[in-house]
């Protein structure tokens, strides 16, 4: 991959220092949402979603820029308006994004993905920031009409929610960025956190994985761990698949694969043991955790419908977490997201496919042809990673099967 470290011990990703990378971010993105805010609001146009704007910024500063420490850098924006747009979709105010994203300093999260991307979250946990090579980005700018089109119909859905596409030009590299919405808050502990693909060939986490602190498990793991699966109340269920199969129509329609849900797993039960052990010394912890402010961000809005509020279930204690239980009856939060959309089904993973399905069984790989990936993924979504919680028979019920009914002759 691109990252690195130097001889001081920072992360480098191109050979630019990290510290370097979010300063450039957050001039740029400054820069940019401000000259947005003096162009009009207007429907998206079909060229907008074309659009790439440049600006230099030498480290003396310029009429247009300010002065920096950094080596100059070049700032590119993709698609300004259709981005805008659908930030204001997802309820997010230019200066609450300005706010989030650039007014305290960037956080770098150390447990990156297998991709070698770097990733940054917002001081308030609101957003993620992720390096994407430049494919991706290719890809993600070829998708977005359709998404724009997807998210118009349906702004609940677990798939990514993309709210800007950057480059910054240094050291004659580019470094690509999008920013995303945030799918683990910070302030709340998970305990479990798995990357499904519904696929079985080699989906075990590798040893150099379980070393970390906070490890990302496979699907072969999480048969092994919660064999029972995770349960959710029957509404709850119904609507995390129904939100699972909308979302695998639209990654098919795009010949969108290899993509996984991310399951983080709180153990509110577990939780409050691990409190009660520290006796007080993590009190000043216990702070409610401030709700994220972007509209549709959390696993619970992603999956309900308007009807979430004064359901069956208060969400008010569940900071963004979908309730569940597991085989032992301890309560849970699931956060949840689909994650990697933007590997396109191109020939490499064809290639990758027919060569893997001559040496093995060729329905456990996890790169197959995109109508395919969407059914095993959902099929192992809704039937073996969730459940809805048995129904136990009311006492009325009971009682009347209980009476003896005379058998007809």
């Amino acid at each position: 991959g691109h990252r690195g470290v130097d001889s001081t011990g920072e992360t480098t990703y191109k050979k630019t220092t990290s510290s370097a990378l979010k300063g450039a971010i957050q001039l740029g993105i400054t820069h940019t949402v401000g000259s947005l805010s003096t162009k009009p609001e207007r429907d998206v146009l079909m060229q907008d979603f074309y659009v790439v704007e440049s600006i230099f910024f030498p480290s003396e500063g310029s009429n247009l820029t300010p002065a920096h420490h950094y080596n100059d850098f070049r700032f590119k924006t993709y698609a300004p308006v259709a981005f805008r747009y659908f930030r204001e979709l997802f309820g997010i105010r230019p200066d609450d994004y300005l706010y989030s994203l650039c007014s305290e300093p960037l956080i770098e999260l150390s447990n990156s993905g297998a991709s070698g991307s770097l990733f940054y979250v917002s001081s308030d946990d609101e957003f993620i920031i992720k390096t994407v090579q430049h494919k991706e980005a290719e890809f993600l700018q070829k998708l977005l009409p359709g998404y724009y089109m997807n998210l118009n119909q349906n702004p609940r859905t677990l798939l990514p929610k993309f709210y800007g596409l950057y480059c910054v030009q240094a050291g004659g590299k580019n470094i690509r960025i999008v920013v995303m919405n945030n799918l683990l808050p910070r302030s709340v502990k998970m305990h479990l956190k798995y990357d499904l693909k519904g696929s079985t060939y080699k989906r075990r986490a590798s040893q150099k994985e379980r070393e970390k602190v906070f490890p990302t498990y496979k699907d072969l793991d999480f048969m092994q761990d919660i064999p029972d699966g995770l349960f959710l109340d029957s509404d709850m269920y119904n609507a995390l698949c129904k939100t699972l199969q909308r979302d695998c129509l639209v990654l098919q329609s795009f010949k969108i694969m290899d993509y996984s849900l991310l399951v983080a797993i709180h153990n509110i039960d577990l939780a409050q043991r691990e409190r009660a052990l520290a006796d007080g010394t993590l009190q000043a912890d216990l702070r409610r955790p401030a709700a994220q402010k972007a509209l549709y961000s959390t696993a619970m809005e992603s999956i309900q419908g308007e009807a979430r509020r004064g359901g069956t279930i208060e969400t008010d204690d569940q900071m963004g977490g979908i309730p569940a239980r597991n085989a032992k009856g301890e309560r849970l939060l699931l956060y949840i997201g689909i994650i990697d959309v933007l590997q396109s089904y191109r020939l490499v993973k064809k290639l990758e496919h027919s060569w893997k399905a001559l040496v093995h069984d060729g329905d456990t790989v996890s790169v197959h042809r995109p109508s395919f990936y969407a059914e095993r993924f959902q099929r192992f979504m809704c039937n073996t990673a969730f459940k809805k919680i048995p129904l136990k028979p009311s006492p009325s019920k009971k009682s009347r099967c209980g009476t003896a009914v005379p058998r007809r002759s």
